[in-house]
C-alpha cells in the first residue's frame, strides 16, 4: 500500500487502505500488543501469549480478527 502510494499509484493505494479498515479495527480492538500477537500466531508465527498484566485476546474478538485475516487472504 505504501509502496503503491510512493510509486504514484494513489488510487490502488487508497483501495488497499479501504479494504484493510476492518482488519485495522480488529488489530486495535484491544490493548496493543494483544491483537498483534494473536494475529501473528494465526499467521503461523509462534509469539505465544502476552505477559501479565496483559491477557489473551477474547474469543469473540479473536474470531473477528481471524475472519478479517481470511478476508484479505492472509491465512
Amino acid at each position: 500500500m505504501v509502496q503503491d502510494f510512493f510509486d504514484g499509484n494513489v488510487e490502488e493505494s487508497k483501495e488497499k487502505q479501504l479494504k484493510s479498515i476492518k482488519l485495522i479495527k480488529a488489530l486495535f480492538s484491544e490493548v496493543n500488543p494483544i491483537p498483534v500477537k494473536a494475529a501473528l500466531n494465526m499467521l503461523g508465527y509462534n509469539y505465544g501469549i502476552p505477559r501479565l498484566p496483559l491477557i489473551e485476546m477474547s474469543e469473540s474478538k479473536k474470531k473477528v480478527l481471524k475472519e478479517e485475516l481470511k478476508n484479505l487472504d492472509l491465512i
